[in-house]
């Protein structure tokens, strides 16, 4: 292809020289006389008739050279006396540019007035004041002489676009893209976005993103930052339909979300962790929860979830109808009647008979001989008690997560009642404010009155 263009532009070059070489020594209008000097007839340049060509800082080739006769000719045999002379154009159209330009309609698509052959649309074919010729100052004002200005009167205006170089992107003749853009799909935002670029060798790119840069930007102009097409978490919504029903029904909202953007969270383009998040899972979260995650990096005994980067295995992060964001019903209070499926979050994971039999020898290992005590705790109707009556969700400082302390009360008068939990190797016991100090065995069961 690069033998065939040059090749291609020499031939142009050599056709140039010979039609110069035509119009000055063979040309009968502008042929030397007997002495040598030009005949004495009417030129193209004289005061009567087109004395302001060639005189602007930008002047077609054969004006600049006085060489009219490369475009137009003379229709009849013309006499230096006469005073009028009949000319018409060499070629019509695009193909008397093609006698000298290489042609620029050999994409797959064409801008309209280089299809129609209206190069006249965009260049004076004399002279002009801006480059190339053009009839406007900026390629800007050009385009818009047809388009319609509707976005550079927006907030945020893309950079090309408010210096007026619609070029940057589009190419003015044709191209072998859509919409006469200068590459395909992302490849042209990374012409200049180079930094963006390296984002899409992350493990996980936004599929969006991935596909176009388009799904969320304006590449002319928004009334948003970024020239995002919507604000905020709405522009999410236009893919992520199921999340905004979710967040926006939720009884429960999340308040990164509730007051906050999906960003806070995620990356845009790409990331190294899953879902696009911007950190692991835990560090989002303690990005505001803070007191659990020092709880967490101090505690000796931590929940499994939380201990494997889950956070997500009990909570939602977008919005439930459970307290806390929980994913399953779990019940904010600390007493109430025992009903298995209240406890669904926590049976998720753990056996869901837990709390059903009073007696057992497999079903928990929170016995005394075959007495179930997480039967004897929680199952009571009107005061079961919770699992984090006992438990903590997240870490706590003895076995089996076994929390420090409970709450007890109703606000404002609300006690701290200690729990002291000692681990043995059938049992354990349990000195707290609940009750007396207690001792449990599974082999040896301690016998109470």
């Amino acid at each position: 292809m690069k033998i065939k263009s040059t090749r291609s532009s020499f031939f142009l070059s050599i056709l140039s020289v010979l039609v110069l070489v035509t119009i000055f020594f063979v040309s009968p209008v502008l042929a030397e006389d007997d002495e040598g000097g030009m005949a004495d007839m009417p030129t193209c340049k004289t005061d009567e008739c087109h004395a302001d060509y060639g005189v602007k800082e930008y002047v077609h080739g054969p004006v600049g050279i006085g060489a009219c006769y490369i475009c137009h000719k003379a229709t009849t045999d013309s006499h230096p006396n006469e005073d009028t002379l009949d000319f018409e154009l060499a070629a019509q159209g695009k193909d008397l540019c093609y006698l000298c330009h290489e042609p620029k309609d050999q994409n797959e698509t064409v801008h309209k007035p280089v299809l129609m052959g209206e190069c006249q649309g965009c260049h004076d074919p004399h002279q002009s004041d801006f480059p190339m010729q053009l009839k406007k100052g900026t390629t800007k004002d050009l385009c818009f002489s047809c388009h319609a200005d509707n976005k550079t009167n927006q907030q945020f205006v893309h950079g090309p676009v408010a210096a007026g170089d619609c070029n940057i992107c589009h190419n003015p003749h044709s191209s072998a893209y859509p919409r006469l853009l200068e590459k395909d799909g992302n490849d042209l935002c990374f012409m200049c976005h180079i930094d963006r670029l390296a984002e899409f060798t992350k493990k996980y790119v936004h599929k969006a993103a991935q596909e176009s840069c388009l799904n969320c930007h304006d590449p002319h102009g928004s009334p948003n930052k970024y020239m995002l097409k919507r604000f905020g978490k709405e522009v999410c919504f236009l893919c992520h339909k199921d999340k905004k029903e979710q967040i926006e029904t939720a009884k429960v909202k999340h308040g990164a979300l509730k007051e906050g953007i999906c960003t806070n969270c995620h990356t845009p383009h790409s990331s190294d962790f899953p879902r696009q998040l911007k950190a692991p899972t835990k560090d989002i979260c303690y990005t505001c929860h803070e007191d659990i995650g020092k709880r967490v990096k101090s505690e000796l005994y931590i929940h499994g979830p939380v201990q494997q980067n889950d956070c997500y295995a009990c909570h939602d992060p977008h919005g439930t109808n459970n307290p806390k964001i929980l994913k399953k019903a779990f019940p904010a209070k600390f007493y109430m009647p025992y009903k298995t499926e209240n406890y669904a979050l926590c049976f998720g994971c753990h056996n869901k008979e837990l709390a059903l039999d009073p007696f057992t020898d497999k079903l928990t290992n929170f016995r005394n001989g075959d007495m179930n005590l997480h039967f004897k705790h929680v199952n009571k109707d009107p005061k079961g008690r919770s699992c984090k009556s006992c438990h903590a969700p997240h870490a706590g400082p003895q076995p089996k997560h076994i929390r420090p302390e409970v709450p007890f009360g109703n606000p404002p008068m609300v006690w701290m009642l200690p729990i002291n939990y000692t681990m043995t190797e059938n049992g354990g016991t349990c000195e707290v404010g609940c009750h007396k100090t207690k001792t449990y065995d599974r082999v040896n069961p301690v016998q109470y009155k």
